[in-house]
């Protein structure tokens, strides 16, 4: 299982045992399911769908002629996959945990490996301690919202979302994750904050309009990739923090610039402390 989902429990089994409250049971999990997950297409104007993962590790990719389709395999019944759906609306997230009994770690699995419509949608992942490896090339994501703790993330936009994102925002804890393709993700504002950890913003792809990103991040080296021959604007606010620009960027005070044509990527990062590289 997750090292830090791991560290997580370990910290709260301390806080426990300090407090002098009882540790929870652990539970031995059961047999392994392979479990078929369809959703069709709501029948609704708007279509919004969210994704309540707790530990584990969760694969997304387009490829579907519905909704959502694809597996989870589990086996903890805590686990199982929970769809609801009121009108445009549809969650699949897992049962109600008991947070007195926990499985034994090293036996623990829960994988979901979902292939998702080009419907247009809002879509939204909330998750903890897990694995994710996201692949949303191709897919039309009017509104983008994920929320995780722990995380060891990939994200690809392999091909330009087909729909106009209006905001992609990313809330993170002190995780590691790795967004390449960005402009391709066609988003008209990204806002990204996240704890200590380690972060790379890939921005290559087709930049169709003009785009702002804020980045708010603690203990953390940040790497924002900028394609050579891209407008770009980046105000770095930071505290005990490295700043180093590759060639091709020119800087006054504060603010580093990249000349190019097109559309232009404005950036606002502000940075406890850690290191933020500019590369292309």
């Amino acid at each position: 299982m997750n090292a830090k989902f791991i560290s997580a429990f370990l910290i709260l089994a301390l806080v426990s045992m300090a407090c002098g409250f009882e540790l929870p049971k652990t539970a031995v999990p059961g047999p392994e399911v392979a479990e078929n997950i369809s959703v069709p297409i709501p029948d609704s104007d708007t279509v919004s769908l969210q994704f309540s993962f707790g530990a584990g590790e969760m694969t997304l990719a387009p490829g579907s002629d519905k909704l959502v389709e694809g597996t989870a395999t589990y086996n903890y019944s805590s686990f199982k996959p929970v769809i609801t759906t009121d009108e445009g609306n549809v969650r699949v997230g897992m049962s109600e945990v008991d947070f007195n009994v926990f499985p034994t770690f090293n036996n623990l699995k829960n994988i979901w490996d979902l292939k998702l419509g080009d419907t247009p949608m809002d879509l939204t992942i909330e998750s903890g301690a897990y694995k994710g490896i996201f692949e949303f090339g191709g897919l039309a994501l009017n509104n983008l919202t994920i929320k995780d703790g722990a995380a060891d993330v990939t994200m690809n936009f392999s091909k330009p979302n087909i729909a106009e994102m209006s905001v992609f925002k990313y809330e993170t804890g002190a995780s590691d994750v790795k967004m390449v393709g960005l402009a391709n993700a066609n988003f008209g504002l990204m806002d990204f904050s996240s704890g200590a950890g380690d972060y790379t913003l890939d921005f290559s792809g087709d930049l169709k309009r003009d785009a702002s990103v804020t980045i708010s991040s603690g203990l953390s080296n940040v790497i924002i990739v900028v394609p050579e021959g891209v407008n770009a604007v980046v105000t770095v606010d930071s505290g005990a923090s490295n700043i180093n620009a590759g060639s091709g960027w020119g800087q006054n005070g504060k603010i580093y610039t990249q000349k190019g044509e097109g559309p232009t990527l404005t950036f606002v990062i502000e940075i406890g402390a850690g290191n933020v590289t500019l590369t292309k």
